[in-house]
């Protein structure tokens, strides 16, 4: 029998006012229940945004290192626990362990920044336009902060958008999301133990229609972060828009790396192995696209298709395994359909293109890497994000032609190019329309005290990780201190008077 879970609210495990429950199961192998989940309504969303709001009284009065404080021992916690959460996390979203103790790793390193964060939330002391007067600005916090979180990074992402939240003195309601509810339940319980107060945090398990919706909607909540799709986001930020909310937005990505004629190709071979089929291609950096010059097109090609023939498909707890499975039956017909459309539209099926089912694999959600030569610019598969293990390759003449198929795309979130020459390096940095860019390393390996996000549609401007985020979950405040015992009137005529 499989554990029944609850919610987080007010201080109490609870079960949810509906009643219902979801059942979370293992994507490597579906007849492997993990646990009963809650199926939560709008009715509990209420609760948590009343009990988070009057916590929020009490945080925010919290001396801010303090608050770090609470962080810290929050890393301690994920580094002891390192092994088993990765172990938690493949079993509840597939990835294999090598990857998740690299989520559990980010957690940790996001923890420790912001912890000292808690002495740095600097403002600014500047001189004023008159005598005798004090003008500074400081941070302050904002109130609730709806936090909603995709599966594929099921502890890294929320800590990018919790730890900042809370180091800045806010209160948080937090769904993850509904493949992943076992690590967000297990992250919970750490920050309790961690001594973080209970109305501090708040947990909503359920359903982005559901619940998603009635924490973007709530008037009691003035900050909302998510991560998913573009057209989800789109829609939470016409909610945000209208309720005059503060919204942080992470969105799609169709990622390309670009291969040159002068790059290392066995360097370039594994960035793209990495970048194209880690986490199974279910990334927001993954690498979908992959462009190279003509003149070692062929040749990378060969180089590629050999490689990938030999990744190894399995559950990621199994030592061997390079790829493991999708989310769930959805995401493989996603990938299906989208294999039909790159072959209709004249692209070449070189490897892969089907799912798995035999032996161990049965039961799983598992899809072959593969790999579509011969895409043009421009076409379905070039332009819309697959999220799975497809990785189209559009062969080009030049470097300006790269860089303009490169950008050429609704998303600009990661791209990644291979040369020795410096000058391309940095016309690269330059002008590749992207929030990020590597130069001779893959689409993935952000890291934790830098800035992420993207441009166009795959976000909205804001950043998170780095020291950007922390602008985003407080406010400005300005302050000014007249003791000259007169009124001095400022940006009057007086000035310098």
């Amino acid at each position: 029998m499989s554990q029944t879970f609850q919610n987080f609210i007010a201080g109490q495990w609870v079960a949810p006012t509906t009643g219902e429950y979801f059942e979370n199961r293992n994507p490597a192998d579906t007849r492997d229940v993990i646990g009963r989940f809650p199926k939560s309504g709008a009715a509990d969303v209420e609760r948590a945004v009343a009990s988070a709001a009057a916590g929020f009284e009490r945080w925010k009065r919290t001396p801010a290192p303090l608050r770090g404080d609470v962080l810290r021992r929050v890393g301690d916690l994920l580094a002891a626990r390192k092994e088993e959460l990765a172990n938690l996390m493949t079993r509840e979203m597939g990835k294999p362990l090598a990857e998740t103790r690299g989520d559990v790793q980010e957690g940790i390193d996001t923890a420790y920044y912001a912890a000292v964060e808690g002495r740095r939330l600097f403002g600014h002391t500047v001189p004023s336009e008159l005598r005798n007067k004090w003008a500074m600005s400081y941070r302050r916090p904002i109130g609730v902060c709806g936090i909603i979180t995709p599966f594929n990074f099921p502890l890294a992402i929320p800590t990018w958008k919790m730890f900042p939240a809370l180091v800045c003195g806010n209160t948080c309601v937090f769904k993850p999301a509904e493949d992943v509810p076992h690590t967000g339940h297990v992250f919970v319980e750490i920050l309790l133990e961690a001594g973080l107060p209970p109305d501090v945090i708040q947990l909503v398990h359920g359903f982005g229609e559901t619940v998603g919706a009635a924490i973007v909607s709530h008037p009691a909540v003035p900050v909302i972060s998510f991560t998913g799709s573009t057209e989800t986001g789109s829609k939470v930020g016409e909610t945000c828009g209208r309720m005059h909310k503060r919204l942080s937005l992470e969105m799609g990505g169709k990622n390309a790396q670009i291969v040159l004629n002068d790059a290392n190709l066995e360097l370039a071979l594994e960035g793209v192995l990495w970048g194209a089929f880690g986490t199974t291609g279910q990334r927001c950096t993954a690498t979908s696209r992959l462009i190279v010059q003509s003149g070692v097109h062929d040749q990378f090609v060969e180089m590629l298709v050999e490689r990938v023939g030999k990744l190894v498909l399995g559950d990621g707890r199994e030592a061997g395994t390079d790829v493991g499975p999708l989310i769930h039956e959805e995401a493989v017909e996603k990938v299906e359909r989208y294999v039909g459309i790159g072959k209709e539209q004249g692209a070449t099926l070189r490897i892969g293109g089907k799912r798995r089912r035999e032996g161990s694999l049965a039961h799983g959600h598992f899809f072959d890497p593969t790999i579509f030569t011969g895409v043009t610019a421009g076409s379905r598969l070039e332009q819309e994000e697959i999220f799975g293990p497809v990785l189209s390759v559009v062969e080009v003449k030049s470097v300006d032609e790269a860089f303009a198929v490169n950008n050429g795309v609704r998303y600009g979130l990661s791209s990644s190019v291979y040369t020795s020459d410096v000058h391309v390096a940095f016309r690269a940095l330059s002008e590749l329309d992207n929030g990020i860019t590597y130069v001779n390393a893959p689409t993935i390996g952000a890291e934790a005290h830098l800035p992420f996000g993207g441009v166009k549609q795959t976000g909205n401007g804001h950043r998170e990780g780095g020291w950007e985020v922390y602008e985003f979950y407080s406010e400005t405040k300005v302050g000014y201190v007249d003791y000259s015992g007169v009124l001095q009137r400022a940006q009057i005529d007086t000035y310098g008077g």
